[in-house]
């Protein structure tokens, strides 16, 4: 059955899949050690409220039927030692059959999970993870070659994420069109890295290559993946290079390490390594495949449809298994970046000499001596939520308060959210919130003063409130 499978994409096959199980891993560490305090039975937004607001049928997860925090973990460390197992390449060792259950358990687990996350999981590399690791489950194993149907649909996949970016920046803001996006980005980015500051500081001109550079690599090149070898390949590597330019100018969570590894499983290695043929595949293999293939076909209509849309959309699933969405990311990007300071007092009532201690986070930037550190492809939630909420209290509305209560509370699973508590022996009397203007300091500041940022004063975010006692229950008064 020559038509149906790719033996000369082998090793592509390989590569990809094991390199997707790692991110899947990090996918599902990041929820074990983060869960319990923002959706925990405790958390600022628990999982057994919002299913009692919501049905399986628009948020399908094994939570509606069975929710406790201790279930969740083994959903989540089950999920990342699966991931391990797949990363050592169990998926190889085992018949065919068995090596799709185990990509369609991991998928489903993460699919749970996600269902569930609320704000928290709102994210676009969300729904990428889980259509990207759908595909997966038919990708096949070393039982048989991978089939050239779905190489066409992680190639399909891969020309939504480029291409979709490509056409939100170009019809958005207009410093994507006369390519001064880049004066600011590195600044006002989500969460920078420790190189962010060096790449701010890049010479004008180059930013603007820069910007040239990445239209060409977003509109032209995708269009490239579907032309026949080496010109496939050498698209793949123009988007590789690209991806870990970004990877090495800011933290995106596996936004960057997704795409690289989807343009991975672009790659004719054949010339290196050779074809590895296999027997040929059974025949209900063939039927699932080709009916999966027209599936997807089928469900791109909505997205091709936004992609041709002069309102096009960013980052939206067009169902609840997120199997077939629409991507895209940075259509605006913001000239000022302001960040919320939150501290605390053990006063027992502030007044104008108190003495407010400042709360670290460990990735969102706070104190301006600190250099931002790397974390990605691992997901810090609550640095990023920080982010929206400096840009509107709209985005905090839900949990921007309980998190206050429990920094009141000094509540455990809370606190290893952050990099620095400042009241590690009692809980403080008081927290309050403020909203500072950051920019990076330039050369001659981050030589006299050792501080890589400069923050001023804005305004009051929160005022300052405390923890009383009702009869129904702790929470904040002001």
């Amino acid at each position: 059955m020559e038509w149906f499978t790719a033996p000369d994409h082998w090793l592509s096959r390989i590569v990809f899949q094991r390199g997707l199980a790692g991110l899947y891993c990090v996918a599902f560490l990041s929820a074990a050690l983060q869960f319990r305090a923002l959706i925990g039975e405790r958390g600022m937004l628990p999982v057994p409220e919002y299913v009692r607001r919501t049905g399986p049928r628009h948020t399908p997860s094994l939570f509606h039927w069975r929710y406790s925090d201790r279930l969740f973990a083994t959903v989540a460390w089950s999920g990342a030692t699966l991931a391990l197992a797949l990363v050592a390449g169990a998926g190889d060792a085992v018949p065919l059959p068995v090596s799709m259950l185990m990509w369609l358990l991991l998928w489903a687990m993460y699919l749970s999970i996600v269902n569930v996350g609320q704000t928290w999981y709102s994210f676009g590399w969300e729904s990428l993870l889980l259509e990207t690791g759908f595909l997966a489950v038919f990708l096949g194993n070393d039982d048989t070659g991978p089939p050239v149907l779905v190489l066409f649909l992680l190639r399909w996949l891969l020309f939504r994420v480029e291409f979709g970016a490509g056409l939100i920046k170009i019809r958005g803001d207009p410093c994507w069109r006369n390519l001064t996006c880049l004066y600011h980005h590195h600044e006002t980015q989500p969460m920078p890295g420790p190189l962010s500051w060096f790449f701010h500081h890049l010479p004008r001109p180059l930013h603007r290559v820069e910007v040239a550079a990445n239209h060409v690599v977003q509109l032209l090149v995708p269009f490239l993946l579907f032309t026949p070898q080496p010109v496939a390949t050498i698209a793949a590597g123009l988007m590789i290079a690209t991806q870990l330019w970004l990877v090495l100018s800011g933290n995106f969570a596996w936004l960057n390490w997704i795409t690289i590894v989807l343009a991975l499983s672009v790659v004719d290695a054949s010339a290196v390594t050779g074809e590895h043929p296999r027997p040929d595949p059974p025949l209900w293999y063939v039927v699932v495949v080709v009916a999966v293939t027209a599936f997807v076909l089928v469900r791109s209509y909505r997205p091709v449809r936004n992609l041709l849309s002069p309102n096009q959309a960013m980052n939206r699933s067009y169902d609840p298994f997120h199997l077939v969405n629409t991507y895209g990311a940075f259509g605006t990007v913001g000239r000022i970046r302001d960040e919320i300071v939150v501290e605390g007092t053990d006063e027992p009532v502030p007044h104008a000499g108190t003495v407010w201690r400042e709360y670290g986070f460990k990735g969102k930037p706070g104190d301006p001596r600190r250099l931002p550190r790397q974390f990605a492809p691992y997901h810090l939630r609550l640095d990023w939520l920080m982010w929206f909420a400096a840009l509107s209290p709209g985005y905090a509305r839900d949990w921007f308060g309980p998190f206050v209560e429990r920094l009141l509370d000094n509540d455990r699973d809370t606190l290893r959210l952050l990099a620095h508590n400042p009241f590690p022996e009692a809980p403080p009397t008081f927290v309050r919130a403020r909203l500072y203007r950051y920019r990076y300091t330039t050369w001659r500041e981050l030589r006299a003063t050792g501080a890589w940022w400069h923050r001023t004063l804005v305004r009051e975010y929160l005022p300052p409130i405390r923890l009383r006692e009702p009869t129904d229950g702790r929470r904040a008064d002001g």
